[in-house]
């Protein structure tokens, strides 16, 4: 029995389980989106907010001890500046977990972990051409 283990084992060993996690907490902060299952994105998320934290408080260390997890110092860069000054006045709650439905080839459920406050990029509208090529 587990009783009183914290975190998720997710069917790895505990470096594959810490790489693994690292490799996805930088993914999240580079492209602010990424979709996983629902399992990884929970524990994805714990590591995500608590290196946010560390951002907010911007000194030395803190940039220090964000570089021992994330892999790019790029985006550590990207973390320590714009990520930063947008969860600021924020106490917390960086991240948020959207639901997708179930992975066709095994029926694991899938969710995509987000950055709250993201600026959405959308597409331009493009226009449609009439049936027949008649204008």
């Amino acid at each position: 029995m587990r009783h009183q283990k914290a975190g998720r084992r997710l069917s790895r060993t505990t470096e594959h389980r810490t790489a693994m996690l690292r490799n996805l907490i930088t993914s999240l902060l580079e492209h602010e989106r990424v979709e996983t299952t629902r399992a990884k994105a929970k524990e994805a998320r714990q590591w995500a907010e608590q290196i946010i934290s560390l951002a907010k408080r911007g000194d030395l260390h803190a940039r220090r001890q964000a570089l021992a997890v994330v892999r790019s110092k790029k985006v550590v860069a990207k973390l320590f500046g714009d990520l930063r000054e947008r969860f600021l006045e924020r106490p917390g709650g960086y991240t948020r977990i959207v639901p997708l439905g179930i992975r066709v080839g095994d029926g694991a459920p899938m969710s995509i972990l987000e950055l709250v406050g993201r600026p959405e990029k959308l597409p331009k509208a493009k226009k449609k051409k009439a049936p027949g090529g008649v204008k």
